[in-house]
Protein backbone atom coordinates (compact mmCIF):
# COMPACT_ATOMS: atom_id res chain seq x y z
CA UNK A 1 0.00 0.00 0.00
CA UNK A 2 1.12 3.11 -1.00
CA UNK A 3 0.10 6.87 -1.32
CA UNK A 4 -2.60 8.41 0.93
CA UNK A 5 -3.69 5.59 1.75
CA UNK A 6 -0.76 4.03 3.11
CA UNK A 7 -0.60 7.13 5.16
CA UNK A 8 -4.30 7.10 5.96
CA UNK A 9 -4.04 3.28 7.22
CA UNK A 10 -0.22 4.44 9.16
CA UNK A 11 -2.41 7.55 10.89
CA UNK A 12 -5.63 5.81 11.88
CA UNK A 13 -4.35 3.69 15.19
CA UNK A 14 -2.89 7.06 16.02
CA UNK A 15 -6.32 9.11 15.58
CA UNK A 16 -8.15 6.49 16.84
CA UNK A 17 -5.90 6.81 20.27
CA UNK A 18 -6.44 10.57 20.26
CA UNK A 19 -9.88 10.32 19.81
CA UNK A 20 -10.51 8.09 22.62
CA UNK A 21 -8.26 10.58 25.05
CA UNK A 22 -10.15 13.41 23.70
CA UNK A 23 -13.63 11.72 24.58
CA UNK A 24 -12.27 10.38 27.57
CA UNK A 25 -10.67 13.77 29.08
CA UNK A 26 -13.66 15.30 28.03
CA UNK A 27 -16.05 13.08 29.85
CA UNK A 28 -14.00 13.52 33.00
CA UNK A 29 -14.27 17.36 32.34
CA UNK A 30 -18.27 16.31 32.16
CA UNK A 31 -17.93 14.72 35.34
CA UNK A 32 -15.74 17.42 37.42
CA UNK A 33 -17.97 20.18 36.46
CA UNK A 34 -21.25 18.35 37.44
CA UNK A 35 -19.09 17.62 40.62
CA UNK A 36 -18.33 21.03 40.92
CA UNK A 37 -22.25 22.28 39.92
CA UNK A 38 -23.05 19.93 43.34
CA UNK A 39 -22.06 23.03 45.72
CA UNK A 40 -24.96 24.84 44.54
CA UNK A 41 -28.20 24.30 46.32
CA UNK A 42 -30.92 24.74 43.81
CA UNK A 43 -33.59 25.40 46.93
CA UNK A 44 -31.79 28.24 48.23
CA UNK A 45 -31.28 29.96 44.52
CA UNK A 46 -34.63 29.81 44.20
CA UNK A 47 -36.00 31.53 47.93
CA UNK A 48 -33.23 34.37 47.08
CA UNK A 49 -34.51 34.58 43.49
CA UNK A 50 -37.28 35.96 45.16
CA UNK A 51 -35.20 38.45 47.46
CA UNK A 52 -33.54 39.64 44.35
CA UNK A 53 -35.07 43.06 43.86
CA UNK A 54 -34.42 44.19 47.52
CA UNK A 55 -30.90 43.64 47.81
CA UNK A 56 -30.44 47.56 47.72
CA UNK A 57 -33.68 48.28 50.11
CA UNK A 58 -31.79 49.36 53.67
CA UNK A 59 -35.01 48.96 55.26
CA UNK A 60 -35.77 45.43 53.30
CA UNK A 61 -35.33 41.91 53.61
CA UNK A 62 -31.61 42.71 53.76
CA UNK A 63 -31.50 45.27 55.89
CA UNK A 64 -29.31 43.26 58.51
CA UNK A 65 -26.49 43.10 55.81
CA UNK A 66 -26.73 46.41 55.26
CA UNK A 67 -25.70 46.82 58.94
CA UNK A 68 -23.46 44.52 59.39
CA UNK A 69 -21.46 45.37 56.06
CA UNK A 70 -19.58 48.74 58.00
CA UNK A 71 -18.42 45.99 60.30
CA UNK A 72 -16.93 43.20 58.00
CA UNK A 73 -15.32 45.27 55.72
CA UNK A 74 -13.47 47.19 58.94
CA UNK A 75 -12.80 43.57 59.92
CA UNK A 76 -11.05 42.84 56.26
CA UNK A 77 -9.13 46.66 56.72
CA UNK A 78 -7.23 45.53 59.76
CA UNK A 79 -6.39 41.81 58.72
CA UNK A 80 -5.06 43.47 55.39
CA UNK A 81 -3.26 46.22 56.78
CA UNK A 82 -1.27 43.98 59.22
CA UNK A 83 -0.99 40.92 56.72
CA UNK A 84 -0.73 41.69 53.26
CA UNK A 85 -0.25 46.25 53.43
CA UNK A 86 1.16 47.55 56.24
CA UNK A 87 1.92 51.00 54.58
CA UNK A 88 -0.93 51.38 52.46
CA UNK A 89 -2.76 54.24 51.99
CA UNK A 90 -5.94 54.68 55.17
CA UNK A 91 -7.91 55.97 52.55
CA UNK A 92 -7.63 52.97 49.61
CA UNK A 93 -6.02 50.25 51.65
CA UNK A 94 -6.99 47.62 49.16
CA UNK A 95 -4.97 49.24 46.18
CA UNK A 96 -3.09 47.24 43.57
CA UNK A 97 -4.97 44.17 45.16
CA UNK A 98 -7.33 41.68 43.30
CA UNK A 99 -10.41 40.28 45.24
CA UNK A 100 -13.01 37.93 44.95
CA UNK A 101 -16.45 38.63 46.76
CA UNK A 102 -17.98 34.90 45.87
CA UNK A 103 -21.33 35.23 46.74
CA UNK A 104 -21.77 38.60 45.99
CA UNK A 105 -25.55 38.69 45.89
CA UNK A 106 -26.08 42.18 45.09
CA UNK A 107 -22.90 43.88 45.58
CA UNK A 108 -23.01 45.18 48.96
CA UNK A 109 -19.87 43.80 50.11
CA UNK A 110 -18.47 44.29 46.22
CA UNK A 111 -18.95 47.77 46.46
CA UNK A 112 -17.29 48.22 49.51
CA UNK A 113 -14.17 46.95 48.83
CA UNK A 114 -13.81 48.51 44.88
CA UNK A 115 -14.67 51.97 46.78
CA UNK A 116 -11.39 51.16 48.99
CA UNK A 117 -9.10 50.81 46.65
CA UNK A 118 -9.53 46.45 45.27
CA UNK A 119 -9.75 45.20 41.86
CA UNK A 120 -12.81 43.51 42.66
CA UNK A 121 -14.73 40.35 41.00
CA UNK A 122 -18.20 39.34 42.04
CA UNK A 123 -19.27 36.16 41.53
CA UNK A 124 -22.76 34.63 42.45
CA UNK A 125 -24.59 31.65 41.24
CA UNK A 126 -27.89 33.45 41.20
CA UNK A 127 -28.03 35.15 37.74
CA UNK A 128 -31.08 37.24 38.88
CA UNK A 129 -28.45 39.02 41.92
CA UNK A 130 -25.60 39.57 39.22
CA UNK A 131 -28.19 41.56 36.92
CA UNK A 132 -28.84 43.40 40.20
CA UNK A 133 -24.72 44.16 41.02
CA UNK A 134 -24.19 45.67 37.60
CA UNK A 135 -27.07 47.43 37.45
CA UNK A 136 -26.58 49.57 40.52
CA UNK A 137 -22.67 49.63 40.37
CA UNK A 138 -23.30 51.55 36.96
CA UNK A 139 -25.18 54.21 38.81
CA UNK A 140 -22.50 54.65 40.94
CA UNK A 141 -19.97 57.28 40.07
CA UNK A 142 -16.03 56.06 41.29
CA UNK A 143 -16.94 52.45 40.29
CA UNK A 144 -15.80 52.14 36.77
CA UNK A 145 -13.47 49.45 36.10
CA UNK A 146 -12.69 48.45 39.20
CA UNK A 147 -15.49 45.96 40.05
CA UNK A 148 -16.48 43.23 37.56
CA UNK A 149 -19.28 40.82 37.95
CA UNK A 150 -20.09 37.12 36.52
CA UNK A 151 -22.47 34.67 37.04
CA UNK A 152 -21.03 31.43 37.75
CA UNK A 153 -19.32 29.38 40.68
CA UNK A 154 -17.14 28.88 42.82
CA UNK A 155 -16.23 25.98 41.29
CA UNK A 156 -16.07 26.74 37.95
CA UNK A 157 -13.74 29.89 38.45
CA UNK A 158 -11.79 27.60 39.96
CA UNK A 159 -11.44 25.08 37.06
CA UNK A 160 -10.31 28.09 35.07
CA UNK A 161 -7.21 28.77 37.54
CA UNK A 162 -8.02 32.16 38.66
CA UNK A 163 -5.82 33.32 41.40
CA UNK A 164 -7.02 36.23 44.37
CA UNK A 165 -4.87 38.27 46.41
CA UNK A 166 -8.06 37.95 48.45
CA UNK A 167 -11.05 36.12 48.24
CA UNK A 168 -14.24 36.74 50.61
CA UNK A 169 -17.14 34.59 51.04
CA UNK A 170 -19.59 35.99 53.52
CA UNK A 171 -22.96 34.70 54.63
CA UNK A 172 -22.37 31.91 52.24
CA UNK A 173 -21.65 28.79 53.59
CA UNK A 174 -24.14 28.66 54.96
CA UNK A 175 -26.29 28.04 52.11
CA UNK A 176 -24.01 25.78 49.68
CA UNK A 177 -24.32 22.29 49.84
CA UNK A 178 -21.03 20.84 50.11
CA UNK A 179 -19.26 23.42 52.32
CA UNK A 180 -15.75 21.37 52.11
CA UNK A 181 -15.78 20.95 48.67
CA UNK A 182 -17.06 24.80 47.94
CA UNK A 183 -13.42 25.77 50.61
CA UNK A 184 -11.66 23.59 48.72
CA UNK A 185 -12.42 25.36 45.54
CA UNK A 186 -11.98 29.27 47.41
CA UNK A 187 -8.46 27.66 48.66
CA UNK A 188 -7.42 26.90 45.77
CA UNK A 189 -8.01 30.51 44.36
CA UNK A 190 -5.97 32.34 47.19
CA UNK A 191 -2.49 32.75 45.86
CA UNK A 192 0.49 31.92 48.16
CA UNK A 193 0.53 34.20 50.87
CA UNK A 194 -3.23 35.63 49.94
CA UNK A 195 -6.32 35.74 52.82
CA UNK A 196 -9.19 33.84 52.53
CA UNK A 197 -12.32 35.86 54.81
CA UNK A 198 -15.48 33.70 55.33
CA UNK A 199 -18.45 34.80 57.71
CA UNK A 200 -21.35 32.45 59.01
CA UNK A 201 -23.34 30.87 61.96
CA UNK A 202 -22.04 28.51 64.36
CA UNK A 203 -23.82 25.18 64.69
CA UNK A 204 -25.10 26.07 68.55
CA UNK A 205 -28.69 25.69 70.72
CA UNK A 206 -27.51 29.95 70.95
CA UNK A 207 -27.88 29.78 67.10
CA UNK A 208 -30.89 28.10 66.75
CA UNK A 209 -32.78 30.43 68.97
CA UNK A 210 -31.35 33.61 67.95
CA UNK A 211 -30.38 33.39 64.31
CA UNK A 212 -33.77 31.16 63.39
CA UNK A 213 -36.46 31.91 65.93
CA UNK A 214 -35.47 35.38 66.92
CA UNK A 215 -33.94 36.49 63.86
CA UNK A 216 -36.69 34.95 61.40
CA UNK A 217 -39.81 34.50 63.38
CA UNK A 218 -39.96 37.08 66.17
CA UNK A 219 -38.07 40.39 65.29
CA UNK A 220 -38.21 39.50 61.52
CA UNK A 221 -34.52 40.71 60.57
CA UNK A 222 -34.52 37.90 57.90
CA UNK A 223 -37.52 36.46 55.96
CA UNK A 224 -38.79 33.05 57.05
CA UNK A 225 -37.19 29.94 55.93
CA UNK A 226 -33.52 31.73 55.04
CA UNK A 227 -31.53 29.93 57.70
CA UNK A 228 -31.66 25.69 58.07
CA UNK A 229 -30.07 24.65 61.42
CA UNK A 230 -28.43 21.55 60.10
CA UNK A 231 -26.37 23.79 57.90
CA UNK A 232 -24.91 25.90 60.40
CA UNK A 233 -20.78 24.88 61.18
CA UNK A 234 -18.75 25.42 63.74
CA UNK A 235 -15.64 27.69 63.23
CA UNK A 236 -13.12 24.88 64.35
CA UNK A 237 -15.02 22.69 61.85
CA UNK A 238 -14.18 25.24 59.43
CA UNK A 239 -10.45 25.65 60.76
CA UNK A 240 -10.20 21.97 60.31
CA UNK A 241 -10.84 22.05 56.64
CA UNK A 242 -9.14 25.57 55.58
CA UNK A 243 -5.25 23.19 57.70
CA UNK A 244 -6.36 20.42 55.40
CA UNK A 245 -6.32 22.99 52.21
CA UNK A 246 -3.05 25.18 52.96
CA UNK A 247 -5.32 27.72 54.74
CA UNK A 248 -3.98 28.49 58.40
CA UNK A 249 -6.75 30.51 60.50
CA UNK A 250 -5.26 33.76 61.96
CA UNK A 251 -8.15 34.91 63.37
CA UNK A 252 -11.84 34.12 64.51
CA UNK A 253 -14.49 36.82 65.88
CA UNK A 254 -17.83 37.01 66.91
CA UNK A 255 -20.53 39.36 65.41
CA UNK A 256 -23.22 40.09 68.23
CA UNK A 257 -26.42 42.03 67.02
CA UNK A 258 -27.81 44.44 68.98
CA UNK A 259 -31.76 44.66 67.79
CA UNK A 260 -32.62 48.33 69.91
CA UNK A 261 -29.19 49.85 68.11
CA UNK A 262 -29.67 48.44 64.81
CA UNK A 263 -26.00 47.89 65.14
CA UNK A 264 -23.34 44.59 64.55
CA UNK A 265 -20.22 44.65 66.84
CA UNK A 266 -17.39 42.44 66.93
CA UNK A 267 -16.46 40.07 70.15
CA UNK A 268 -13.45 37.72 70.69
CA UNK A 269 -15.12 35.88 73.20
CA UNK A 270 -18.29 35.04 71.38
CA UNK A 271 -18.40 32.80 68.31
CA UNK A 272 -21.80 31.10 69.39
CA UNK A 273 -23.63 32.80 66.79
CA UNK A 274 -22.45 34.65 63.90
CA UNK A 275 -18.87 34.73 62.97
CA UNK A 276 -15.81 35.74 60.58
CA UNK A 277 -12.82 34.72 60.33
CA UNK A 278 -9.69 34.80 57.96
CA UNK A 279 -6.50 32.43 57.26
CA UNK A 280 -3.52 32.80 55.52
CA UNK A 281 -2.16 30.34 52.83
CA UNK A 282 0.95 29.70 52.97
CA UNK A 283 3.70 31.43 50.75
CA UNK A 284 5.69 29.64 48.38
CA UNK A 285 9.17 28.39 49.99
Amino acid sequence: MRGPLALRALCAPAAAGWRRCAVRSHALAFRAARAFASTVDEGEMQRFAKLAQEWWDVRGEFRALHEMNPVRVDYMRRAVLREIQPTSSPITPFAGLRMLDMGCGGGLLSEALARLGADVVGIDALRLNIDVAKAHAAQQQGLAGSVAYEHSTAEALAARGEQFDVVASLEVLEHVSDPNMFLQALCSMVKPGGLLFLSTINKTAKSFLLAIVAAEYIARLVPRGTHDWNKFIAPKTVENMLRAQGVQVCNATGLLYNPLMGRWTESSSDTDVNYILYGRKAATP
